[in-house]
């Protein structure tokens, strides 16, 4: 296919996907579900065959092409021929940059629609009616709605444990149009957009992950044995004692390699674009359905600050058409100057231009919880799914699977779990007062996080089946102080779950035969 053709298939595919809108009406029916799922999936398969073709025709590298397009030396070259040159060169930049720009939105579509699926994915899944064997919705699909058993009829179940949002699929930016989407934010939505990308990408010069070492140690019969090791972030300043520790006194480090990465939970800059902006737009919906009834329990006068923005929004926008419209200075003038007349037959201000006392004192009311409260709901929301999803899977599916956070890294190194150390009580109280949603603040969230890293290295080779869900709820339990009642109502599990998992934590940890002592010593080594 030619270029041009090529970039303008991938527009018009583009537009196709902005002018049809997701919706979640009745989404907890199959058939809605279903029709979502496949439409996304469709969507998905097209955008990576469009990538395919663009990365086949150099829509990586645009600008290379500009080279074959260069001067002559200066004394060879005519007025003539550099006019020609350039008009040249300008145009093949001109194209250069529409290939650009449409791989880019190519690129940025592609992992929204991986978002959708991963959280639906999470959400739903399917149940043989026959076998009662479990499918997810893309196994289902890849069997072409059979069973292995051969029946075909199935039971949709919601999976009321797992980590998923999908309030945020329509906010998406699904047509790669996160440019326009990040244009359209309020004055504390650009704000909470910073900080959910500061979430997910911190941005610090590259950090040890972890240490290798290649070792030698006397076994048990005295014999010199060789082994490669693997150290966290943790022992960077004490790796020789850590490795005398397990390995014995006699223990000789033959190879040290420091092994450095950047410190990002999500290693897709598109990808974290398209979850801050969701989650920021989604929050902006729920702050505005709440809004008022915040602002009227905090504010002395709630209706006289109505007004008082009515004023301001009406003037700001107006252009009398006395001025021409290019003097801005003057215009400036006259919409502060009809302000102030209409502020002062309110009483909002004196003669002398001074407000009054309460209005101001509501008015800096009003920008403290913008600033404490709407601006840091996104980062709530977003640190909490986060800090569940790890809690609630294990380390093999976070690694195999996208699930609702794609490129996320399968574990958090010690800077990277700084970022759960702030908790947003005020946040939380105004979500569990005003809203119907589900969270609780968590002491201590990066620890948290730290002993399920921990268990699940000392879990590695056990063969005890773990209820990922209620291991994690045990966690929270056990570290976080918080009653089995409170996390199991939050994170919809049931009480004897959770109990269950509490126990093969305290038999992983302290194992009472000797054959299973015997078995986490191996798995030590």
């Amino acid at each position: 296919m030619e270029e041009s053709a090529l970039v303008a298939k991938a527009e018009k595919y583009l537009k196709e996907i902005s002018n049809d809108s997701i919706s979640l009406d009745n989404i907890e029916e199959f058939e809605n579900f279903k029709r979502l799922y496949y439409k996304l999936d469709d969507r998905l398969n097209s955008l990576q065959e469009l990538k395919e073709s663009m990365d086949a025709q150099g829509y990586t590298t645009p600008f290379t092409s500009l080279n074959k397009y260069g001067t002559k030396a200066i004394a060879e070259v005519s007025l003539e021929e550099m006019s020609e040159n350039s008009r040249h060169n300008q145009m093949f930049r001109m194209k250069a940059n529409a290939k650009k720009n449409v791989l880019d939105r190519v690129k940025s579509a592609i992992d929204a629609h991986k978002i959708a699926i991963g959280h639906l994915e999470q959400c739903g899944y399917l149940k043989c009616d026959s076998c009662y064997k479990k499918y997810s919705l893309s196994e289902f699909r890849l069997k072409c709605e059979k069973c292995s058993c051969g029946h075909e009829n199935f039971s949709f179940k919601i999976n009321k444990d797992a980590t998923y949002r999908l309030e945020i699929i329509p906010y998406l930016p699904l047509s790669g149009n996160y440019l326009v989407l990040m244009s359209e934010l309020s004055g504390y939505g650009r704000n909470s957009f910073k900080k959910v990308l500061n979430i997910l990408k911190q941005e610090r010069k590259g950090l040890v992950k972890t240490i290798s070492l290649v070792i030698r140690f006397r076994d048990e019969n005295g014999r010199w044995i060789r082994k490669n090791v693997t150290l966290d972030s943790e022992y960077i300043s004490n790796y020789e004692e850590e490795v005398r520790n397990r390995y014995g006194k006699d223990v000789r480090i033959e190879v040290l390699r420091f092994h450095r990465t950047k410190p990002a939970i999500i290693d897709d800059k598109y990808v974290r674009n398209a979850l801050a902006i969701s989650y920021v737009k989604y929050s902006e919906d729920i702050i505005s359905s709440i809004k008022d009834s915040i602002l009227k329990r905090k504010l002395s006068d709630f209706k006289r600050i109505n007004k008082y923005d009515a004023i301001r929004y009406k003037y700001e926008n107006e252009i009398p058409g006395f001025i021409e419209e290019y003097d801005i200075g003057e215009i400036e003038a006259w919409r502060q100057l009809k302000i102030t007349e209409e502020f002062e037959k309110l009483h909002f201000i004196d003669k002398f231009g001074n407000y009054n006392r309460s209005l101001k004192r509501d008015l800096k009311i009003r920008e403290n919880i913008e600033k404490t409260i709407f601006e840091n709901m996104a980062p709530t929301l977003m640190m909490w799914d986060i800090f569940r999803y790890y809690l609630t899977t294990s380390h093999n599916n976070r690694k195999i699977n996208n699930g609702p956070f794609p490129y996320i890294r399968a574990e958090l190194d010690r800077q990277q779990r700084k970022v759960f150390q702030t908790t947003f009580k005020k946040v939380i109280k105004v979500l569990n007062e005003f809203t119907d949603l589900k969270i609780i603040s968590i002491p201590d969230m990066d620890l948290i996080l730290y002993e399920k890293f921990k268990f699940e290295k000392q879990s590695k080779n056990s063969n005890i089946l773990f209820n990922y869900p209620a291991l994690g709820a045990g966690l929270i339990h056990e570290h976080g102080n918080i009653e089995i009642e409170t996390i199991g109502n939050v994170l919809n599990i049931n009480d004897s779950k959770i109990k269950k998992e509490l126990k093969n934590i305290e038999h992983i940890r302290k194992p009472k035969s000797a054959k299973s002592k015997k078995f986490l010593d191996l798995i030590k080594k």
